[in-house]
């Protein structure tokens, strides 16, 4: 396969990732779940490497993690998800029945949108800048508070063995991450 600039493109799976970002882990474990080979590449956040000019290119968030699928290149790891889960089929993180798999992409959306970034550094460096620390580890802990009391309640009707059955599925995924 040909790249944009005429250069020849891998057809394996790159993940630029940082081990201790958790949304990196939820792909990196997404991938492992799907048995999916993949290239890591590490990008140290604590050096800055998510600012050079390279990383750039492929996320202009600087945020990790990023997926590279041949000419294809996706970030957020919500995204991620819903790419693996389209293109390779095999080991669905998702349930086939339409009200669980609704379920459970609430459950990740709420995760990857309403209580995650409240743990960010960047999110958390920020707010402390605006309204000092005690500001910003009150605000982070009532708003990811409120999202897990909401959590609570949508899955009371549908836990099993795991959050919302009897199999593993991406809502897992999401809170491995909070626990």
């Amino acid at each position: 396969m040909a790249a944009k600039d005429g250069g020849e493109v891998s057809s394996k799976l790159v993940l630029y990732s940082y081990w201790q970002s958790s949304c990196s882990w939820r792909v990196r474990f997404a991938l492992n779940l799907k048995g999916i080979s993949y290239e890591y590449k590490a990008v140290n956040l604590a050096k800055g490497e998510q600012f050079s000019p390279e990383f750039e290119k492929l996320n202009p968030l600087h945020f990790v993690p990023v997926l590279v699928d041949g000419g294809v290149i996706v970030s957020d790891s919500y995204a991620i998800l819903m790419y693996l889960e389209e293109k390779y089929p095999q080991r669905t993180l998702l349930p086939t029945d339409a009200q669980r798999k609704a379920l459970n992409l609430q459950v990740a959306s709420i995760i990857s949108s309403s209580i995650q970034p409240l743990h960010m550094l960047s999110i958390l460096k920020y707010t402390e800048e605006k309204v000092g620390p005690q500001e910003r580890l009150l605000f982070a802990q009532t708003n990811i508070e409120k999202g897990f009391l909401a959590l609570e309640k949508l899955l009371k009707d549908f836990a099993g063995k795991y959050a919302t059955g009897e199999v593993v599925c991406m809502v897992l995924l999401e809170f491995h991450l909070c626990s």
